[in-house]
């Protein structure tokens, strides 16, 4: 995602924070030449001790403070280009338009011939309100901030570290109240779907006609369905499942249900850390951990 504030830090890398009362939960992960991943420190301390002067931050939003919206790019110069997105999503967001800041991130194209010449794109709105006072709760933190960024972006940056070869990854991470689910080809985000399952409920029995897995396993074919007739050349070859704070037995239904590897991710094969974090720890700072992957250019 792009910046929505601008200000250039000293230290390598970058760290994530986001606040919950007075408590700062980050991650901190600095890129070496060679394109290898570490992660320099993480955890959860009391906001305000750490000094971060010259770090450059990012905070990750949580899904419901802001909307993530595939729409077909405007026809217009790429100079005019966010203006012409900003009328296009109006009647898609429960609030005035000139309330909300409005973000763009492309959906690269796939290289097929004969490709359809309609571009989709995705858009990302969020209460100008929400943004500022995220903005003034961090610096009052002191963390310097220099980007907001969202969950499905960060979790595209954590899908690319297992994509191999010439083919698409489906990568579904389950938080408190609901999953994200995204595909990814070539280390792009191409689709990203929010599921409503929380964590808690992947090994309980929800008293419905169709229990959490059904459900889990019902939307990601689905997905899979409109991926395949939107991005026909991409073949998703693998379905990762982001950490969970206690173990399931997701991997093992939905590897029944769909003809591809389903392989539970572990975040400690395709990071360095100074010291490895559980899979609790895993599941509760994951987007931080992908915020941080961010690439500088």
């Amino acid at each position: 995602m792009r910046n929505w504030l601008a200000r250039r830090g000293k230290v390598s890398g970058w760290f994530a924070a986001t606040l919950d009362a007075e408590t700062m939960h980050f991650a901190h992960a600095r890129s070496s030449a060679a394109g290898k991943w570490s992660v320099a420190d993480y955890g959860s301390q009391r906001a305000g001790e750490m000094r971060l002067d010259g770090y450059q931050c990012t905070t990750p939003l949580a899904m419901g403070e802001y909307q993530f919206l595939q729409v077909e790019a405007p026809d217009v110069p790429a100079a005019e280009l966010k203006s012409a997105l900003r009328w296009k999503v109006k009647d898609l967001v429960d609030y005035r338009i000139d309330d909300a800041t409005i973000d763009l991130l492309d959906i690269p194209p796939s290289g097929a011939a004969g490709a359809s010449r309609v571009r989709p794109m995705f858009a990302i709105a969020a209460r100008n309100a929400l943004l500022q006072a995220r903005i003034r709760e961090l610096e009052a933190a002191r963390i310097p901030l220099s980007v907001i960024d969202i969950q499905e972006t960060a979790q595209r940056n954590i899908a690319a570290l297992y994509e191999t070869g010439e083919r698409g990854l489906a990568f579904i991470y389950f938080g408190v109240d609901a999953g994200l689910l995204t595909i990814n080809f070539r280390g792009e985000l191409y689709l990203a779907r929010r599921v409503d399952v929380g964590a808690a409920e992947l090994d309980a029995d929800s008293g419905t006609d169709l229990d959490p897995l059904e459900r889990v396993a019902l939307e990601i074919q689905r997905t899979f369905d409109h991926f395949d007739r939107q991005f026909r050349q991409v073949a998703v070859a693998k379905l990762m499942l982001g950490p969970t704070p206690q173990p399931t037995r997701l991997a093992e239904f939905l590897g029944g249900r769909f003809d591809m590897p389903v392989q539970q991710a572990d975040l400690r094969e395709v990071l360095d850390f100074a010291e490895p974090p559980d899979a609790s720890t895993q599941w509760r700072l994951f987007h931080h951990f992908g915020a941080a992957l961010r690439q500088d250019a």
